[in-house]
């Protein structure tokens, strides 16, 4: 199980990543229009710049929805391969079985 700590930070860029997208999005049309002049692109980059650093949706990490572990995440279940092997051995994920030959 990761730290709580870790997980709500994450859930807290995740909330300044869905605040900011908008405006993060606007000024970055901005910036690379290349028809705009040079001083307009150059203060979008300012302002852009100015944004907090954790609404860039760069910074957010894939992690777990059951343990918090942010490494071995399969994407399509949103669980970590320890999570996901768990609920597949005991059935609880419909259509999965173990391999077997």
């Amino acid at each position: 199980m990761a730290k709580k700590a870790m997980v709500e930070r994450e859930r807290k860029r995740q909330k300044l990543v869905q605040r900011y997208a908008a405006k993060r999005q606007a000024l970055k049309d901005v910036a690379n229009d290349d028809s705009r002049p040079m001083e307009e692109r150059f203060k979008a980059r300012l302002k852009l710049a100015q944004l907090p650093r954790n609404s860039s949706p760069t910074r957010l990490r894939n992690r777990c929805d059951l343990t918090g572990r942010p490494r071995g995440f399969y994407r399509r279940f949103r669980l970590s391969r320890v999570a996901l092997r768990e609920l597949a051995s005991t059935g609880q994920i419909p259509g999965m079985t173990k391999a077997s030959w």
